[in-house]
């Protein structure tokens, strides 16, 4: 089959080849994008009187028709056509005839390309911007539900201090809502039109940029066509935004899979979000959580694989950037499952509210209480850190905890321990006096949920 562009050409190449350097595998997830610039572009040509309006009917007929085909996902697509542009072309003059090749009129596959993946930017970072605010809503209705349901909280992976659960969880809706800011604002720069740049340095055609972006929904155009045709910093920043929010979805997932044990118990994760052992009938696997930790490292390799296609390539446009469209479509599917996946395996889990109260009776995380109500007695506070710590040791040896040991043993190493002291350690107590702004505090957590229910709003 001749090639369209293969009038140059005297010799074929293998059909191995071909196959190795098409496009089409992968690239006709765009092919709704490339039909809509080709309506937008073909109605700018005629607007502007490049093309009789006859023709520019005719080819709007075929370009609406090959749409409807695309949506019903009956189009046929070949190696032997490279890409989706070709393919696509190939199509419509198949279908209205000669007329279709001049579609193709004041543009090239290199901006053609480009338009392309604005577009399915654009609208995929809008439903990862939906699926953001889905889960901070459920993050929210989960937190709350538990502002006072006391839990540990930990450095190092040690007990810390008592802590509200809410606010734990809560830790997570700021980190998704900085992700959320990200993404909003590397709109601005994925909303730029490259569609009328031609290969790498403009047309002799008078066509109109600023009428194709109106048609296309675009606030701006390249103001420089070589820039146009070889940006790929909107695809690199998107990789980028999808890798640190893939970061935070890791986090939370290693603690889902650490509160889901045994040894913890603080969670149990539903049915539908866990799977079973073939062997070991009694295992219940936090398996998509583990997964979403996984398929973060996917989204990282990605971003270096863009990074490094585009190191050192010279203006403008080569074929190296082809290699631009596979990491962005697997990370678009990637971030966009693990956002609906963690949403509902969030929403669905059970609290054991009953065993995070016993294990902050079961630790030694009040102990800064007691440091600080020394401290607040006049005691320095690196005195009262090592008194608390003399304290701790006589109850490990005793193997028992604060609020299990006798007044009169405090009162060995300080004097000014008081029986109120068994007020202060009481980890409800020890939650709610920390009420500094965006403390665990219950009154700064209910304020924290305010505000972040009037963001969501």
């Amino acid at each position: 089959m001749a090639k369209l562009w293969g009038g140059r050409f005297q010799k074929s190449a293998e059909s191995w080849v071909d196959e190795f350097g098409a496009s089409i595998g992968f690239d006709q997830q765009l092919v709704m994008e490339d039909i809509e610039g080709s309506i937008a572009h073909v109605t700018m040509l005629g607007a502007q009187g490049i093309l009789p309006t006859e023709d520019v009917e005719k080819i709007l007929s075929g370009l609406r028709e090959l749409n409807t085909k695309a949506e019903a996902g009956e189009l046929e697509f070949t190696v032997a056509n490279e890409d989706i542009h070709l393919n696509l072309e190939k199509m419509l003059i198949d279908l209205i005839g000669p007329v279709g090749g001049k579609l193709h009129t004041g543009r090239s596959r290199n901006d053609q390309v480009a338009t392309d993946m604005h577009l399915f930017l654009k609208k995929r970072v809008a439903e990862v911007i939906d699926l953001i605010e889905n889960f901070q809503a459920t993050i929210l209705e989960k937190a709350e539900q538990n502002v006072e349901t006391i839990a540990p909280g930990y450095t190092h992976l040690q007990r810390a201090q008592p802590i509200s659960f809410a606010h734990h969880l809560m830790a997570y809706f700021w980190m998704l809502e900085r992700d959320k800011q990200r993404f909003s604002e590397s709109v601005k720069r994925i909303d730029i039109l490259p569609l009328g740049a031609g290969a790498m340095a403009g047309t002799t055609f008078p066509i109109d940029r600023l009428k194709s972006a109106e048609l296309l929904g675009f606030s701006q155009v390249y103001q420089n066509s070589m820039d146009a045709v070889s940006d790929r910093d909107f695809i690199v920043e998107f990789l980028s935004n999808s890798s640190l929010m893939m970061a935070h979805l890791s986090r939370f997932a290693e603690e889902i899979i650490l509160w889901s044990t045994d040894e913890f118990k603080f969670i149990e994760l539903d049915d539908a979000f866990s799977t079973g052992s073939s062997i070991m009938p009694q295992k219940k696997n936090p398996d998509m959580a583990e997964l979403i930790r996984g398929k973060s490292g996917r989204v990282y390799g990605n971003l270096m694989g863009l990074l490094t296609v585009l190191k050192g390539t010279p203006l403008t446009y080569n074929k190296d950037m082809q290699e631009d469209k596979e990491g962005m479509f697997d990370t678009v599917q990637t971030v966009l499952g693990s956002l609906k996946i963690f949403e509902g395996m969030v929403r669905t889990m059970t609290i054991n509210t009953a065993r995070l109260e016993q294990a902050v009776q079961s630790d030694f995380s009040n102990a800064t209480e007691l440091a600080d109500y020394l401290a607040t007695k006049g005691m320095p506070f690196r005195e009262a850190h090592e008194v608390t710590g003399k304290l701790v040791f006589t109850c490990i040896q005793k193997g028992i905890y604060l609020l299990d040991l006798p007044l009169e043993e405090m009162k060995k190493e300080s004097e000014l321990i008081e029986a109120d002291i068994y007020d202060v350690l009481a980890p409800e107590a020890a939650v709610r006096r920390r009420n500094s702004l965006g403390g665990t505090g219950f009154e700064q957590v209910k304020i924290q949920l305010q505000t972040a229910k009037a963001l969501l709003s």
